[in-house]
């Protein structure tokens, strides 16, 4: 049997666990975010405290999940110790981190097979802005911050 040296590059880290690249017929468009948020998502999001914000599932295996970003550092990917753990073998191990500085937030991809999009966009590190799509593996998930945070210069609001 003929091992690939880069074997790695192609989702298998020598642990028995790989991850399934999109094929040509995945869906990867862009749906932009037009307020679809239901009572109990718009009073968590009213709720969030400074500094802090929302991940919400729109689609995927755990659609209608919603996590809390209010630490630093926040983990997401395949492996079971991530915070936010997204089991489907289209997500890496270790996908993305989504940083905090202050009260903006920032997802960084770490080097994932599939890519982590931000509004349809494959991105390295992007600043995450109220309403932003994220795309991890065959999750879709919207990212709103807390409404304290969104007060831009103009005072009208940081927008999507």
């Amino acid at each position: 049997m003929h091992r690939d040296s880069d074997s790695s590059r192609y989702g298998y880290d020598g642990s028995g666990d790989s991850t399934q690249t999109f094929g040509h017929d995945s869906d990867l468009s862009f749906v932009p975010f037009h307020g679809e948020l239901n009572a109990t998502e718009r009073d968590a999001i009213a709720a969030l405290p400074s500094g802090s914000a929302l991940l919400l599932v729109r689609s995927g295996p755990t659609a209608g999940a919603r996590y809390l970003l209010d630490t630093d550092v926040t983990t997401a990917g395949r492996h079971p110790e991530a915070d936010i753990f997204l089991d489907d073998v289209t997500v890496s191990r270790r996908h993305a981190e989504i940083t905090r500085h202050r009260t903006s937030f920032e997802i960084v991809d770490q080097r994932s097979l599939n890519g982590t999009y931000v509004n349809g966009e494959r991105v390295d590190r992007a600043e995450l802005r109220n309403g932003a799509e994220v795309r991890i593996g065959k999750f879709r998930l919207n990212f709103f911050a807390s409404p304290l945070d969104l007060v831009g210069e103009d005072g009208t609001g940081q927008g999507a």
